[in-house]
């Protein structure tokens, strides 16, 4: 009876352990049906681009790896209301941005290099990028959201093999969704 027992339990042990491995992945491919479901223009996917840095930006500013989760979420809703109430995402990601980066220099954040300044730098040209596909062609714009996306992807690689920033599980998670995400753009962008 205790043999069965034993097996039950690592059976279970080994079930918990894979879900941990692959939640991550999982959750990003449900986000990314979620983005893609209904996708007829690319440059609907820009207020993403800008929430990719915002995340890290706050973890940066903050000094906390797991303020990127947080950040994720509040950008979710924040482009989840764009895509069903008509509410500026972008607009709102960009100010938080911009009070993040606040926060961070308040809270003398500069070093490490790495961490505020590098971030900051990134969400520059991630906002300034999602900005610029907004008001070119839904082909040109596409593709440019599709670009920054795969950018941040090899973002999400490195710092998922540093363990800088943000936590791992983050940036696993925001890889897939990028990597994901930038395809079905791409063919909605090529196909406009």
């Amino acid at each position: 009876m205790s043999t069965v027992a034993e097996g039950a339990r690592e059976t279970d042990s080994r079930s918990r352990s894979w879900w941990r491995t692959i939640w991550p992945a999982a959750l990003s491919l449900l986000v990314a049906a979620g983005t893609a479901f209904g996708l007829e223009d690319g440059r609907d996917v820009a207020a993403v681009v800008a929430a990719s840095g915002f995340v890290y930006l706050a973890a940066a500013a903050l000094g906390r790896p797991g303020v990127a989760w947080p950040a994720f979420g509040l950008s979710f809703v924040l482009v989840t209301l764009a895509k069903l109430a008509g509410v500026d995402a972008m607009a709102w990601i960009l100010v938080l941005a911009g009070v993040m980066l606040v926060v961070g220099i308040a809270r003398r954040r500069w070093q490490p290099t790495w961490g505020l300044p590098l971030q900051a730098a990134a969400m520059l040209v991630l906002g300034a990028v999602a900005l610029l596909a907004v008001q070119v062609s839904p082909q040109l714009g596409g593709l440019l959201v599709s670009a920054a996306l795969l950018a941040h992807a090899g973002w999400d690689l490195y710092h998922h093999r540093t363990g800088r920033v943000v936590t791992r599980s983050l940036a696993e998670f925001c890889c897939v969704l990028d990597v994901v995400a930038a395809v079905v753009v791409a063919i909605v962008a090529l196909n406009a």
